[in-house]
């Protein structure tokens, strides 16, 4: 087939170009000229080429696909913008993630009735006490007075809430950091510098069962083990829960790696934020900007996803743009986060913004589940750290996940002790 984009219009697919942040510049040109606008899919980083697709820029558009599952769906080709291998398909469409209404509201709904606001609230004494512990420890070990927050702070503080949350034994909790690097990290040759191969030489999708297989073994072992020592954990509730063993598997998938990565992503991106707007830090550091809103305007300017894929279900039309049955269609979070079509001055960090309608956490029948717990984590964070830290700053450039998908930062030098007089 022909593609039908223009060769002039950027690149915002390439995972290389987001080492240096999102491509703003580049969403703000598509956004105002090519709102839906096709993207090749090129092989990078030694992934095999793919067939193109449909960049969505726009908030209103972003918002439209989203909401729209019966013609957008996320079942046909799954989620990421890399098309899975065909064998592999029917297995990553049993996680939640990759499934339509209705049998996905079916199984939000099981996941829902454990996954409660009352549960997660539950845990806010013991997720206040880590990022207290976990800031002054970083502040007693840095020799110089800096520290790389993210294997400092931010790292451990989402792999411990999470563990917790899910009743995961401590002894066992260095796993779900080291499934997630390899779910989330696979296109930065610096996390995952050789990928794994499969029989026919190709790199193996980080979805596939057999990267899986370890994951989902110890899944299974665990909610044995929650069925004979039930607590008042996430897993807990799962096991008792009548799910079949794939769906049990695929949930701890979801939960261990989305869990895990939205506060590992989006922590050290609201630090960073902090530290380069000074003024802005001094309002939350106050008390004369709302650490609930603040936490949101965060999440605005450095979303934790940075893109989701939809496959058209039938033919339609987007912004004036006819699309196929079968297109791929991808949405970008943080160009929507950044659309003046909604936002005033987007790209001034407010943070009393209101009102923030950000899509950070997506929208429609997928919508973030564990939006509250990571809001949660959030909130805690930055207010430990104005209640107990030096106002943040650089010292030395950070680095960021080189990926189209997961906005992340591997590195973040921040001052953790005041300056010498």
């Amino acid at each position: 087939m022909d593609l039908p984009g223009r060769a002039d219009l950027p690149d915002v697919f390439d995972p290389r170009v987001y080492a240096a942040g999102p491509p703003h510049a580049a969403y703000r040109t598509l956004r105002d000229h090519h709102p839906v606008a096709w993207q090749p899919e090129p092989e990078v980083l030694g992934w095999p080429a793919g067939p193109g697709f449909w960049a969505v820029t726009r908030h209103a558009d972003l918002v439209r696909v989203l909401k729209d599952a019966r013609t957008y769906s996320s079942y046909l080709g799954a989620t990421q913008i890399r098309d899975p291998d065909p064998a592999d398909l029917p297995f990553i469409r049993r996680t939640m993630l990759n499934q339509d209404p209705p049998g996905h509201g079916t199984l939000r709904r099981v996941v829902s009735r454990a996954f409660t606001p009352a549960r997660v609230d539950a845990f806010a004494g013991r997720v206040r006490a880590r990022a207290a512990g976990l800031l002054r420890r970083a502040r007693e070990d840095a020799e110089d007075g800096t520290a790389d927050l993210v294997r400092a702070v931010t790292d451990e503080y989402a792999l411990l809430n999470l563990a917790d949350l899910m009743g995961v034994p401590a002894a066992d909790r260095g796993l779900l950091l080291e499934w997630t690097v390899r779910v989330i990290g696979y296109q930065d040759p610096d996390e995952t510098p050789a990928p794994l191969l499969g029989p026919d030489g190709k790199p193996l999708n980080p979805r596939s069962p057999a990267l899986l297989a370890e994951m989902f073994a110890y899944a299974r072992e665990l909610a044995a083990h929650k069925r004979r020592h039930p607590g008042d954990d996430l897993m807990t509730a799962l096991a008792e829960a009548g799910l079949d063993e794939p769906e049990l598997e695929m949930f701890f998938f979801l939960l261990t790696v989305a869990g895990n990565d939205t506060v590992r992503s989006a922590a050290p991106g609201g630090l960073l934020a902090l530290a380069e707007h000074p003024a802005e830090y001094e309002r939350l550091r106050s008390g004369a900007a709302d650490p609930a809103t603040a936490v949101d305007e965060l999440l605005r300017v450095h979303p934790p996803v940075l893109s989701f894929r939809r496959t058209a279900a039938t033919d339609t039309e987007l912004a004036g743009t006819t699309i196929r049955a079968g297109q791929k269609v991808v949405v970008f979070h943080a160009s929507a986060n950044h659309d003046e079509r909604v936002f005033a001055a987007p790209h001034r960090l407010d943070l009393g913004r209101r009102p923030n309608p950000h899509v950070s956490f997506g929208d429609g029948p997928h919508v973030c589940l564990g939006a509250h717990f990571a809001r949660l984590q959030l909130r805690v964070l930055y207010e430990e750290w104005a209640a107990a830290m030096p106002a943040p700053e650089l010292t030395g450039p950070p680095r960021r996940l080189v990926s189209n998908f997961i906005n992340g930062i591997t590195r973040l030098p921040l001052r953790v002790s005041a300056r010498a007089a």
